[in-house]
């Protein structure tokens, strides 16, 4: 079953001559459970491609479609509610609210949509990620590793359709990184979490499932790795 479609999306920045194409065409659908890195060099149009697919940026054209959900036809409020409760996204640098606790951040988009904490999938997500003592304490009291924990456990919380992450390991050290990728394969393999991380790192790229290269806004390879 595929669980995310993407039909001959592009995207212009800019009008006239000065106009430049991040996204040209690119089409490709993910199935559900399935671990994809995307690759490219900078300025390729990975990190558009992931802003189009996380419903953080419209297309100039083309579709997104999330669970049979076409999301650019849903206005802001609907796609940010569905965003919200349908994509997990972890960025590189953690994106935490620093005035509010762990807990609070990791339970924040079941509070914004007024939803009940499940406080045995809470407690099953914080021991996974070993935060379980630090559950009190603020982002800066925090180490990075620490913190990007925080922010896979607030892109699992509301069980996504899909989970997003942007160079996620970008801004840790070998062995936190090491830990980063391990635990997001664990989310991927043990709860069938469909997994698409855009990374520079080829160490990462080739624990994937499938690799799809980008180049020049467009895709250059699809290959993939383990059946």
């Amino acid at each position: 079953m595929d669980i995310l479609k993407i039909e001959h999306l592009s995207k212009i920045y800019g009008k006239g001559e000065t106009a430049v194409k991040a996204l040209d065409d690119v089409s490709f659908s993910v199935k559900k459970g399935e671990f994809v890195a995307i690759i490219g060099p900078s300025g390729s149009g990975k990190s558009t491609l992931l802003h189009m697919l996380g419903g953080v940026d419209r297309p100039t054209s083309g579709k997104v479609l999330v669970d049979n959900t076409d999301i650019y036809n849903l206005n802001e409020t609907q796609l940010a509610i569905f965003r919200r409760r349908q994509i997990g996204l972890i960025y590189q640098f953690y994106n935490l609210i620093p005035v509010l606790t762990v807990e609070e951040n990791i339970t924040l988009p079941l509070l914004l949509d007024e939803h009940k904490v499940d406080k045995k999938q809470f407690e099953n997500i914080v021991k996974i990620l070993n935060l379980q003592t630090r559950l009190n304490h603020l982002p800066n009291q925090l180490s990075g590793g620490q913190q990007q924990r925080v922010s896979i456990g607030r892109a699992l919380i509301s069980n996504p359709a899909i989970m997003l992450a942007d160079e996620p390991t970008g801004n840790l050290d070998s062995k936190n990184s090491s830990e980063i990728i391990d635990l997001l394969k664990m989310f991927n393999k043990t709860f069938n979490q469909t997994l698409l991380v855009i990374t520079h790192d080829e160490r990462i790229a080739l624990q994937a499932d499938r690799v799809i290269a980008i180049e020049d806004g467009r895709v250059a390879k699809d290959e993939v790795i383990r059946p």
